[in-house]
């Protein structure tokens, strides 16, 4: 059973990274988000909702040479269209009857400009940011000349773009221009190995934060864990986290929808986390994992092969490797 301290290990063992995960999915985006982190160039996200778009852009602002400046974020589908542009390239003194002020593009100046939920911005939204993307500048309400930006741009979006410029509902030209990189963050539904490491980390963060000792799991809980679909992916994870840290368990009644898949598959999936769950109680000894788990080291390590888990990632830097 996942206990406390087992929950508090697997929530350590990934270094502290925001987009957690040991998978090969997540292992590439966190390889591709650090190689572009310095590179000054626009990046698009795209994923379904909830998969943590936002944390590959803090982590493209954390690692790249503006860390010093800010990162602003402007959620695009709040941001209603009748104060698109004062709200956002603001205005100048008596322009419209409205009060002066910075509009959010220009605080971004010298750092990074995050447009999250692009894919929501109306058509005529959509032309009035396209000369920012295209020529980093704005033109403030009330304004007699435009003013010069250096920007990062980072957008993201919960379609797929290019669909929607096939479709009409989105511009062509303004996505060619944010489209110089795009990365896709996968569902959790495409990496299922990650879910405990993921639930060990929100658990142990939800109880942290509500003063409460970590819960021990009900059948009903681990059950969930392992078969349950996620479509609101890593936020619904999160959510579903800090209910069990508040004691409101899924034995007391609540039901869920079970995923597609026979025995052999979900047998599959439960060995793979169990000895993922055990490696990060180890810190990556794999003596001690062969031995908790009551395993020989040939049908261990024949096991690590078959589930794809690299042991190194759960070995602290100053642990020997054993084995």
């Amino acid at each position: 059973m996942l206990d406390n301290r087992r929950l508090e290990l697997a929530a350590q063992a990934v270094g502290g990274s925001p987009l957690l995960g040991d998978t090969p999915v997540i292992r590439r985006l966190r390889a591709t988000v650090a190689q572009l982190a310095d590179a000054e160039v626009d990046v698009l996200v795209q994923g379904e909702t909830g998969v943590g778009k936002n944390l590959v852009a803090q982590a493209l602002h954390r690692g790249g040479t503006r860390r010093a400046r800010p990162m602003i974020t402007v959620n695009c589908a709040a941001l209603p269209e009748a104060v698109f542009e004062s709200e956002l390239f603001g205005a100048v003194s008596g322009a419209g009857g409205g009060r002066p002020g910075i509009g959010r593009i220009e605080r971004a100046d010298r750092g990074v400009l995050f447009l999250d939920e692009i894919d929501g911005l109306s058509p005529t939204m959509q032309a009035k940011l396209l000369r920012v993307v295209e020529a980093r500048e704005i033109w403030p309400l009330g304004a007699s000349e435009p003013r010069h930006l250096d920007l990062r741009i980072i957008a993201a979006s919960q379609v797929d773009l290019a669909e929607a410029v096939r479709n009409g509902t989105f511009r062509a030209d303004l996505y060619y221009r944010l489209n110089v990189v795009t990365l896709v963050v996968p569902p959790l539904r495409e990496r299922r190995e990650d879910v405990a490491l993921l639930f060990g980390q929100f658990l142990a963060a939800a109880a942290a934060r509500l003063r409460r000792p970590v819960p021990r799991l009900a059948a009903a809980d681990r059950d969930h864990l392992l078969n349950h679909d996620w479509p609101g992916n890593v936020r619904e994870l999160a959510h579903y986290a800090e209910r069990l840290a508040l004691g409101l368990s899924s034995a007391h009644g609540e039901e869920f929808r079970s995923v597609s898949g026979g025995l052999a598959e979900k047998t599959m999936r439960y060995e793979a986390m169990i000895i993922r769950e055990t490696l990060a109680a180890c810190g990556g000894d794999a003596r001690r994992a062969m031995a908790i788990l009551e395993t020989p080291r040939k049908t261990f390590y024949d096991k690590l092969r078959r589930h794809g888990i690299e042991i190194d990632r759960y070995r602290s830097p100053k642990r020997p490797a054993h084995g």
